[in-house]
């Protein structure tokens, strides 16, 4: 079941929130594992969950992993190599397999990071 989210800037409260376009909306689409016994219609309000332990592999996976490569690959070819700008763009480009990785995976990951609706 697909659910879409409606994210808007976090200014809804603010006393200048007319100064806000719709730019600052945007709409994401997600698929969600529905409630057994339970029927959605088009326009239902519904709360979605994920558990924070999965967006905790998200974050690693999306920044804590990357800045680990390109550190290590950044001290390491430093070292190695005498032009540390060649050193600094090859390190750069060790996130070219590493992201690549993660999309040919991304179908196997994506059964362990599943979002449900509450009931």
């Amino acid at each position: 079941m697909d659910v879409s989210i409606i994210s808007m800037a976090a200014c809804t409260s603010c006393h200048v929130k007319g100064a806000c376009s719709a730019s600052d909306m945007k709409e994401k689409i997600v698929q969600v594992k529905p409630v057994e016994g339970k029927v959605y219609q088009i326009g239902d309000q519904v709360t979605i969950t994920i558990k924070q332990s999965v967006g905790t592999w998200a974050v690693l996976f999306g920044y804590v992993f990357p800045l680990i490569v390109v550190v290590t690959a950044l001290i390491l070819l430093t070292n190695m190599m005498e032009n540390e700008g060649i050193a600094g763009l090859i390190s750069i480009a060790v996130l070219i397999p590493y992201y690549a990785i993660l999309y040919f995976t991304r179908k196997k990951m994506a059964d362990n990071f599943e979002f449900k609706i509450l009931s």
